[in-house]
């Protein structure tokens, strides 16, 4: 792949999913809880606005980049959320533990918000340590809500979601997601809500208990517009002002989507909330305005 590409997202509809990205989507839907952004995976993967084929048919190893070549899989996820209603309280593990019992890699993730209603907020992590015990009788009481931090968030804030941390979205917040690229999530709390179905959504409470991190989480607001630098990825924010030119030159491609503004990437037309992708090695101009998140792997 010679240059920079625009994406076709994937839609996915859940029942707690809102009609936020409607407007920014041609979709049959009713509602759009998750549109994934980037995804290369066995069972999705994105198109390329003017192509036939899937990117994964696209791309080659040179145009991930040498970053990527640690990883038996693509790496990155990246989604923007809708949540209209909370999301399950939810745990993801580790690396380590995923391997050696699910035959996957775990997840770690982060969220930078877009939209967020008066008084909406995000679950994040334990008030203070608590013991597995206290955690699997919260548990089984449905009380689980009383241990867990709510914050109240604004567009613009950021969290990072280690493996171990237990989470949730709240209604009412809309945001873009990039984490590894893992669907393996142990569900601790529902609300006791049923599906389409009439069927109650399966937990995970005996796995959950085995990889959550008992301790207090203190959160560390991010400065600066890199808003996340780990091991798996680096998620930076730029602004639009007239130009901006971005150069896929660290040893990784770049991922990036527009949540604010309008314009130009090299010859293609953007608007807010498309997505690009950009190989290793190469390098192309926005013209226009807004706010981009721009993607890529870590070494």
């Amino acid at each position: 792949m010679d240059k920079v590409v625009k994406l076709v997202p994937i839609i996915k509809s859940y029942i707690w999913g809102g009609t936020f990205f409607k407007n920014y989507r041609d979709c049959k839907e009713e509602t759009i809880s998750e549109s994934w952004e980037l995804s290369i995976r066995k069972d999705n993967n994105n198109h390329v606005v003017g192509f036939s084929v899937p990117i994964n048919e696209l791309i080659s190893e040179e145009d991930l980049g040498p970053n990527c070549k640690r990883f038996p899989y693509f790496p990155l996820l990246i989604k923007l959320i809708d949540a209209r209603d909370n999301l399950s309280i939810q745990v993801h593990p580790s690396d380590e533990y995923a391997l050696k019992h699910e035959n996957s890699f775990g997840k770690s993730e982060m969220w930078h918000i877009i939209d967020a209603e008066p008084n909406s907020g995000l679950y994040v992590g334990l008030k203070r340590d608590y013991s597995q015990s206290e955690i699997e009788e919260k548990l089984r009481n449905n009380t689980i809500e009383e241990c867990l931090n709510f914050y109240h968030v604004k567009p613009g804030d950021t969290f990072l979601i280690n493996p171990g941390t237990i989470h949730a979205i709240g209604k009412g917040v809309r945001l873009i997601e990039i984490q590894q690229n893992s669907n393996l999530t142990y569900r601790l709390y529902d609300y006791q809500r049923k599906d389409k179905n009439g069927n109650y959504r399966e937990l995970h409470i005996d796995k959950a208990l085995k990889v959550i991190d008992y301790h207090q989480y203190i959160n560390k607001p991010i400065k600066g517009n890199v808003l996340a630098d780990n091991q798996y990825f680096k998620v930076v924010r730029k602004e639009v002002n007239k130009e901006l030119t971005l150069s896929a030159d660290e040893g990784s491609f770049l991922s990036f989507t527009f949540i604010e503004g309008e314009g130009k990437v090299d010859d293609i037309h953007y608007h807010k909330y498309d997505t690009f992708f950009l190989p290793n090695g190469k390098s192309c101009q926005i013209k226009g305005n807004g706010v981009v998140i721009i993607s890529s792997v870590n070494k």
